[in-house]
């Protein structure tokens, strides 16, 4: 994914300008994390299965205030909670979030 300078870089599967991949890519699929693991931005947790060679780790609940999360709309950095709490709406501009998601929220995040 390319664009301004400071906007991270997002690894993945046929990743496009909003953070879709080939694993995730309706209209709400617009949400790309940093893994705890490694540091590195990941459209999904399939893309980082597929390319990054070791094992995802889960963000722990003691690091919710870290920015891991990355609206692919407006490409703000998100801190673990405030995506936690956003109800599938970027904080920052409205856009919205595939609330399927949370199904997966466990292979990102420590939910206890």
């Amino acid at each position: 994914m390319s664009g301004f300078s400071n906007e991270p870089r997002v690894h993945g599967i046929a990743v496009d300008a909003e953070t879709r991949c080939a694993h995730w890519d309706s209209a709400l699929d617009v949400v790309a994390i940093k893994f705890q693991c490694c540091r590195v931005w990941y459209a999904c947790y399939e893309c980082h299965k597929a390319l990054a060679g070791h094992d995802a780790e889960t963000w722990p609940i003691t690091e919710r205030a870290k920015q891991a999360i990355l609206c692919g709309v407006c490409k703000a950095q998100l801190a673990i909670s405030e995506y936690l709490d956003s109800a599938s709406n970027c904080p920052r501009c409205g856009a919205g979030f595939n609330p399927g998601c949370a199904k997966h929220h466990d292979l990102y995040f420590d939910i206890n």
